[in-house]
């Protein structure tokens, strides 16, 4: 297992467009369709890093819990699925229905988003508040896999807050970990 950290994009950076399919519904998802919600959420996953699957059931609580808020979530799915084929958009169909996953799940293929967000790892987590700007990136929890550490989504959910209640957040942010995105060529 390769462990890679976030790269931190910047605080403050505005939040790439994008507009990606989402395989299990075939409709398109951006950006902008979620333009009045108080904070929006981009997760990169992917369907068989050992990462997402430590916590993908405590993303998936974490997405039925603040979507009904007005949180916008997505997860984005950017790696090379002719290397990769478990991570092709068919299989990203089943991997919703195993995850619990309520929020789109967005096909990448050409990797313009994940480079356009700095991605690095699955996972890798993006909060923006309302104006778009990115107030938090970093790691869902301390939680990794043999680590003994309850998944709780504590620091994402803790960044979520302070975003909907107009509090700052904290201004220590730690670095996700996981597998690298799987790139191109």
């Amino acid at each position: 297992m390769a462990l890679t950290p976030s790269t931190m994009l910047p605080l403050g950076t505005p939040a790439p467009a994008f507009s990606l399919p989402e395989p299990a519904t075939g409709r398109t998802v951006s950006l902008h369709d979620h333009a009045d919600a108080p904070a929006f959420v981009v997760m990169f996953l992917c369907n068989h890093c050992p990462y997402v699957h430590h916590v993908r059931t405590g993303v998936a609580a974490f997405a039925r819990e603040y979507m009904p808020r007005g949180v916008a979530v997505v997860g984005i799915n950017s790696n090379d699925a002719a290397r990769f084929p478990e991570d092709g958009p068919d299989r990203m169909k089943g991997e919703v229905l195993k995850a619990g996953y309520t929020f789109p799940y967005l096909h990448d293929e050409s990797q313009a988003v994940a480079r356009a967000y700095q991605a690095a790892c699955t996972p890798d987590f993006f909060l923006f508040g309302p104006d778009r700007r990115l107030a938090y990136r970093g790691q869902f929890d301390a939680s990794r896999p043999g680590n003994g550490i309850p998944v709780t989504g504590g620091d994402l959910r803790a960044a979520v807050e302070a975003v909907l209640t107009g509090r700052p957040i904290a201004g220590v942010q730690k670095p996700s970990v996981g597998c690298n995105i799987k790139w191109k060529g």
